[in-house]
């Protein structure tokens, strides 16, 4: 294979740059050095952030592609650059949820982290203009946003990352909370896990201080993101290394 060069910048997101690359099957991925809160209305500077999360990200990817979750995920690169399969990207956020917090405690008065019997499945319909909505799967068709097909693929795969994310952080001494998802479509229909997974895009405490480790300190304003972000990233490494 021919060595791959940075080409044009695709997208900008909240946290990340994607760029298009010589080849046209893999896109070059930035992490960057700034986290946001309220749909990207609040946008702060972070050193070290994208350097994190591109760690963070890439291990777990890796670790779920071991246990037989494909993703999107190719390699990492450097610090803050990974290499990924381009995926039409479907315009909804799974979210699964194991305890009550965020959004589902506001909105049913359900006392912080409260255990669920079975983990609780949600989408929400991507769009910060809309700051994305809650959406069932009516709704998902009515808008034509995925088949009902394709949805049933997404939860089927949202369960079993969640079964496998929840060994990982449970090693690491962490509970986790609740995660988001987003998933894509190869050329051939193929659903395929893509964006990223780190503490930006899961609600993580420790099992014995209930100490949050993920975003809500930056949006509670109850820590800083570096330090707990680091954490994270150390406790990981170290369980991925007895794995290995």
């Amino acid at each position: 294979m021919a060595e791959l060069v940075k080409g044009a910048l695709l997208y900008t997101g909240k946290a990340k740059e994607m760029y298009a690359t010589n080849d046209p099957e893999i896109l070059w991925v930035e992490y960057l050095d700034q986290a946001t809160a309220l749909n990207g209305k609040r946008k702060v500077a972070v050193t070290e952030k994208g350097l994190l999360n591109n760690r963070i990200a890439s291990l777990i990817f890796t670790d779920l592609k071991q246990h037989g979750i494909e993703n999107h995920f190719i390699e990492q690169l450097s610090d803050r650059v990974q290499l990924v399969r381009r995926v039409q990207m479907i315009p909804l956020e799974t979210v699964v949820r194991n305890a009550a917090s965020g959004s589902f405690e506001r909105k049913f008065a359900v006392p912080h982290l409260t255990k669920f019997a079975t983990p609780v499945l949600e989408f929400f319909y991507k769009s910060d203009q809309l700051d994305d909505p809650f959406i069932n799967e009516s709704q998902v068709a009515a808008l034509d946003v995925a088949s009902a097909a394709v949805v049933a693929e997404m939860k089927r795969q949202a369960l079993l990352v969640n079964t496998r994310l929840q060994a990982i952080f449970k090693a690491m001494g962490i509970q986790l909370v609740d995660f988001k998802l987003e998933f894509g479509l190869t050329d051939q229909g193929k659903v395929l896990l893509a964006d990223e997974i780190s503490p930006d895009s899961c609600r993580l405490v420790d099992q014995q201080t209930q100490a949050s480790l993920d975003k809500d300190v930056f949006r509670k304003n109850t820590g800083d993101l570096t330090t707990v972000y680091q954490e994270v990233l150390q406790r990981l490494t170290a369980v991925e290394g007895s794995q290995a």
